[in-house]
């Protein structure tokens, strides 16, 4: 479940003792934040990201104490001294990376960093709302319905409603994203949901200065295995009929397949993901036309991938141009993602001005992969005279490197899909444990220096990160994987005894798909 506990905030009533390091607080304490501006604590009230400058209570945790009794009673709110505020309306261009980013990495842009946020718990929701145990007969599916997909994972306060599920074919290679059930009578034989499209409500959208229209792509939530599944080969992308005027701009297989394959014969994906998004793009376009509008495109792991991919097609085929020929901003927040094509495919995303965020842990082994031997940090040379190998990779657009081993929270561990975990990458951007770093010319930039103390801007819940992985130190007794579903979705029939539980029939595809397809 996507939880965000703006109420909850480290307690900062205990002096320096032990190893438990905390700031000393009066009642009503000017405080510096990171950006040089003063705070006020007071009584808290709900958060209001987007208009508000964020609450950073300071507290480095070494403590031996239960998390319970470090995130506990304190309901205080860094209030701003006495001057204007900064709206996320009037800077939503920036956060969507029209400058790319340039001044607000170091220190962390505290708006920046709050929609990061936001849009990594809507990739999450895509894992928390998704069914992965085989002895349900929906596994591979969504656990809910469109209409309650926000308000079931306590995700009402986002401000979107969910104009359509995406479904993929698992006719691909790729058995370890795949989920499929051991009933022999299933929703679907052949299709597995992976993600959905989503737009701001009116409320949401005069907070965001536009509508905002946002595609987060499922990706792998614990195991690693679907690394190797990888065929580790580049393709052309016009060569599964994606346009692009270059034949040497490649992407890797396995992610172009699993974007354009389709099973005719299946109601869930007769169209494929592509053609699912881009028939949806372009109703919501035409729907909202005379309104400002950006398209957010957000994914972790190998839903990081698809993200990347959509965001390059959607420009690429000239979607995001409406009638009176203003170009929609198409920007990517990825996380732990892979690489996705060469160097031209590269420099292809830059030409069309298409903008990619990537959140990194330095100890995740998956944006170190595909190209392991020729990739953006070789030199430019090698990498000219490799640019036509098959397995010759290179990332795209900004990188901001976390790294773990930072966060007092966080112990240490040589389990791999911990230093994946995308809830740890949340509570990381929350705590700024990162230096961060953007290759532009292969020329990596430190900020973050060493000497930055682990700050909880928002408060968000640490015990998040134990949601379904074991990477919390043991002594805040926190116990791993703990989000489970009530008796695994059993429930008792009237004559008494436990069976699964029925579920509404997920829609499918919308009418209109083939008019949509057609004029594309």
């Amino acid at each position: 479940m996507a939880i965000s506990l703006s109420q909850t905030f480290l307690s900062i009533n205990r002096q320096l003792h032990g190893d438990h390091q905390v700031l000393p607080y009066e009642k009503c304490t000017s405080v510096a934040s990171l950006s040089g501006q003063k705070f006020c604590i007071g009584r808290n009230k709900s958060m209001e990201f987007s208009t508000r400058s964020p609450r950073i209570p300071r507290a480095l945790s070494k403590t031996s104490e239960p998390l319970s009794s470090i995130i506990h009673d304190f309901e205080k709110e860094i209030k701003p001294v006495k001057q204007e505020e900064r709206r996320l309306a009037d800077v939503w261009r920036e956060i969507k990376g029209q400058d790319d980013w340039v001044g607000m990495l170091d220190p962390m842009d505290p708006l920046l960093r709050s929609e990061l946020i936001r849009y990594g718990e809507m990739a999450q929701a895509a894992y928390d709302a998704f069914d992965f145990d085989p002895f349900s007969k929906y596994c591979g599916s969504c656990r809910f319905t469109r209409r309650q997909f926000f308000d079931a994972l306590g995700m009402a306060h986002h401000g979107y409603h969910i104009s359509r599920y995406l479904f993929a074919t698992s006719n691909i290679n790729l058995p370890n994203f795949f989920k499929k059930s051991r009933w022999p009578k299933v929703w679907s034989k052949n299709a597995n949901w992976i993600g959905y499209v989503a737009v701001s409500d009116d409320e949401m959208s005069k907070r965001l200065g536009h509508r905002d229209i946002t595609i987060a792509w499922r990706g792998t939530v614990t195991r690693l295995e679907w690394i190797a599944d990888l065929m580790d080969f580049l393709k052309p992308i016009s060569s599964n009929k994606i346009p692009c005027p270059d034949p040497m701009v490649k992407v890797e297989s396995g992610f172009l397949d699993l974007y354009t394959d389709k099973d005719v014969n299946c109601r869930f994906c007769k169209f494929s993901a592509r053609e699912q998004i881009l028939t949806e793009v372009k109703k919501l376009l035409e729907l909202y036309q005379d309104e400002e509008i950006s398209i957010t495109i957000t994914g972790h792991s190998l839903g990081s991938a698809l993200a990347i991919l959509s965001a390059y097609d959607i420009v690429e085929t000239g979607l995001n141009l409406l009638n009176d020929c203003r170009a929609v901003p198409v920007s990517v927040f990825s996380f732990s993602g892979p690489r996705v094509g060469n160097v031209r495919f590269k420099e292809r995303m830059e030409s069309l001005g298409v903008k990619v965020l990537r959140v990194v842990n330095v100890h995740d082994i998956v944006p170190k992969s595909p190209g392991l031997f020729f990739n953006e940090n070789v030199s430019p040379v090698l990498m000219k005279l490799a640019e036509g190998l098959p397995w010759s990779y290179s990332h795209v657009g900004v990188e901001l490197a976390l790294d773990h081993t930072h966060s007092p929270f966080l112990k240490q561990t040589g389990d791999l899909t911990c230093a994946h975990n995308l809830e740890a990458h949340l509570h990381l951007l929350d705590g700024l444990v990162s230096y961060a770093q953007t290759i532009v010319q292969h020329e990596p930039a430190l900020y973050h220096g060493k000497g930055r103390r682990f700050v909880l801007a928002s408060g968000r819940d640490p015990a998040l990160v134990n949601k379904a992985s074991d990477f919390l130190k043991d002594h805040y007794l926190v116990p791993p994987y703990w989000r489970q579903d009530e008796n695994k979705g059993m429930v008792r029939n009237k004559d008494g005894r436990w069976m699964q539980q029925e579920r509404p029939i997920l829609d499918h595809h919308h009418e209109d798909t083939h008019h949509h397809l057609k004029q594309l």
